[in-house]
């Protein structure tokens, strides 16, 4: 099988997958398309400056990649969950609920 390069993909000094030239992570560019249905051409608005080519090599490495950055996906997860517990609500968290659900 022949191996497969992303010209506008490195791995930084943690083994993490960035556009290079710029400390943008792919699971970044990831996250948004996933969670918001973003494409590359809204995702470029939103980051005008990276190109249509890193985005879009970005998201060619995320779907050949995908077992392993879903996996990385969930664990950034997990300790966002286990950051919210030990914080707990804070008090303006609680009236922001208290607005928007009002008794």
């Amino acid at each position: 099988m022949a191996t497969v390069g992303y010209p506008h993909i490195s791995l930084d000094s943690a083994n993490v997958p960035v556009l290079t030239g710029t400390r943008m992570k792919v699971v970044e560019i990831v996250l948004d398309h996933l969670a918001h249905g973003t494409d590359a051409a809204e995702i470029q608005r939103q980051f005008p400056v990276l190109t249509l080519g890193q985005i879009y090599s970005a998201l060619a490495y995320y779907y050949d990649h995908q077992e392993d950055l879903d996996q990385d996906i969930a664990q950034r997860l997990r300790k966002v969950g286990e950051i919210q517990s030990r914080l707990g609500n804070s008090s303006l968290a609680s009236k922001l609920r208290g607005i928007n659900n009002p008794p």
